[in-house]
């Protein structure tokens, strides 16, 4: 008798902590991600490592934003490239929507660059391309128990940009969607391309880009490359067209 009692006390109390243990107990997790295996591959891992909880999944922004109006999730895992508008500016949405509502960012590319910019813009956690199963659990088990996650190279570049201070480099000034611009012209897709893989019109992106222009003081795409270069950015480029 007193065994299944202790057993029942533990129970609820699983319940009671989502993520804490082996178990999410009854939290809800929404996977936000325009990639259907992206989406069924993450709910895979978690319901493979932890039991319980509930998913809902969308593949758009205006869907992603409906779902979270609608519902109390426990916890968002937001996919940085989304149709229409990319993953920043729906992270930014949701936090005026849900200011407490945990948000994991998951990207394909490993640029800390956008990690920064996901990080200031309110997520709790980054994970990419190079993340792990394990990774993805620990993330979540961490972020629903009320704490953060990063890998521990972006703790170190958050580390070295407080050690420096406030000083800006030109790059930074770039809003997030010119910085995603910026990025693919550096990286060696035209205007077309870039278009196309931000689901924007090729007006929208030369619009872009001649702002990107104005504001780094350059005047071709072969200074974005050179000033990539030169600053380490092409190690965090989104690939080619179509990737």
């Amino acid at each position: 008798m007193i065994s299944r009692r202790k057993r029942v006390v533990r129970k609820g109390s699983r319940t009671a902590r989502p993520g804490a243990g082996g178990d999410l107990g009854t939290a809800s997790i929404l996977l936000a991600d325009d990639h259907e295996i992206m989406r069924k591959g993450v709910r895979h891992i978690l319901a493979g490592a932890l039991r319980g909880g509930a998913y809902g999944e969308a593949s758009n922004p205006g869907e992603i934003i409906r779902m979270v109006r609608k519902k109390k999730w426990d916890l968002v895992i937001l996919g940085a490239s989304l149709p229409g508008r990319g993953g920043l500016e729906v992270l930014k949405d949701i936090r005026k929507i849900r200011p407490t509502l945990p948000v994991v960012f998951l990207s394909i590319h490993a640029g800390e660059q956008i990690a920064v910019r996901a990080l200031r813009a309110g997520a709790s956690g980054y994970l990419t391309r190079q993340t792990t199963s394990e990774d993805v659990v620990n993330a979540v088990r961490k972020i629903l128990a009320g704490g953060q996650f990063v890998t521990a190279s972006l703790a170190e570049r958050l580390a070295r940009e407080i050690q420096t201070g406030s000083e800006t480099v030109p790059h930074e000034r770039l809003s997030d969607r010119e910085f995603q611009v910026f990025h693919l012209l550096a990286a060696g897709l035209t205007v077309k391309q870039a278009a196309e893989r931000l689901h924007l019109s090729p007006q929208t992106v030369s619009t872009y880009r001649a702002r990107i222009l104005e504001k780094m003081r350059m005047e071709t795409n072969a200074d974005f490359v050179r000033y990539a270069v030169q600053h380490r950015l092409l190690d965090e480029c989104f690939g080619p067209a179509g990737s």
